[in-house]
């Protein structure tokens, strides 16, 4: 098996980025493992009656109102899941997902707290399944639990802030890092908007997240950014005039989670960030950086969109020297 798998990466050479190649590496194995390939190169899998199964409960993740990447998140881990163990849900035991979750961990080098949520989505599909009566035991309970070490992400400083934004090559990245900065969105809220969520003269954005919307102001700076895009580069990129996507690729396409995700790691090598950056560091910056200026909790929770004002109050921690001023001033024995 290794021997094919090696050889589609040898043929895919030629067309594929380095990451890529590992990336189809890592999607062969999880795909071929469980499945017994014939003399004549057929896979045969052995069990795929699970499918029914999965799209009931992802109907229902639908119907209680997930968003379309959320439901398409629990798609893709639970697929791979029910590929690599190739039995029916209710021969499934917490052994097999055991040893799936290591070989995952194994292969695709993730950190625990990616593994966790993963575990999170089998364990919701699972308890969904006993509910329904659909297993007679919840394979999830036996499976161990994933340690994490909890930290708060540190937001960027001023200089790293500044060195980013000021990199941007281009008026369309520059107008997404400005409005990701400004509002504090999630990047798959940045990349579904639409010119139509935009009110440049008001000055405010208008966020989807499930079936839920909320306003979002945008300061000069962001606006700016963004009026010079839908002025003088938009057109550039879009190739279809009906295209309603505010940010869209080289293709004139929405512009996609990863696309976006390779636009900020080569910002931030170019800035000399060398730090662990994700899209979501200016989420977390807008939040720390709002609140240590001032702003109130709620305010930024709203602005968030965090069902629960404990999410928000994490970033209260993260200015440590502020709340020995606030102690300090107000603690009569100081």
């Amino acid at each position: 098996m290794e021997q094919r798998i090696m050889e589609v990466l040898r043929r895919m050479q030629p067309v594929l980025e380095d990451e890529e190649l590992r990336e189809l590496k890592n999607v062969l194995h999880m795909v071929f493992a469980g499945c017994d390939v014939a003399q004549k190169t057929e896979v045969q899998c052995v069990d795929d009656s699970w499918r029914i199964d999965l799209e009931d409960y992802l109907m229902s993740k639908a119907l209680e109102g997930k968003s379309t990447d959320t439901v398409n998140r629990y798609r893709y881990e639970l697929t791979r899941l029910l590929s690599y163990i190739n039995k029916a849900v209710a021969d499934i035991t917490d052994g097999d997902i055991s040893r799936y979750m290591r070989a995952y961990k194994s292969i695709r080098e993730v950190q625990n707290s990616t593994l966790k949520g993963v575990r999170a989505v089998y364990s919701s599909f699972f308890v969904w399944l006993r509910d329904r009566d659909r297993v007679r035991r919840n394979p999830m309970v036996l499976v161990e639990s994933i340690k994490v070490e909890k930290r708060v992400k540190r937001p960027f400083t001023d200089t790293e802030r500044e060195q980013l934004l000021r990199n941007c090559a281009t008026i369309r990245d520059k107008a997404m890092m400005e409005l990701l900065y400004a509002t504090g969105m999630r990047v798959s809220e940045l990349i579904h908007l639409s010119t139509t969520d935009i009110n440049l003269q008001m000055g405010y954005v208008v966020c989807h997240d499930s079936d839920k919307e909320r306003i979002i102001p945008i300061g000069n700076v962001s606006r700016n950014a963004i009026l010079q895009y839908m002025e003088h580069s938009r057109g550039f990129f879009t190739k279809d005039t009906n295209e309603s996507a505010l940010f869209t690729n080289c293709s004139g396409k929405s512009m996609s989670r990863q696309g976006f995700w390779k636009v900020l790691k080569g910002y931030a090598a170019d800035a000399g960030i060398h730090r662990d950056i994700t899209p979501h560091t200016l989420r977390h910056s807008f939040a720390a950086h709002m609140l240590q200026n001032g702003a109130d909790v709620k305010s930024v929770q709203e602005m968030l969109g965090h069902a629960d004002i404990s999410s928000t109050q994490i970033y209260l921690g993260l200015n440590v020297s502020k709340m020995r001023d606030v102690y300090m001033k107000a603690h009569p024995r100081h």
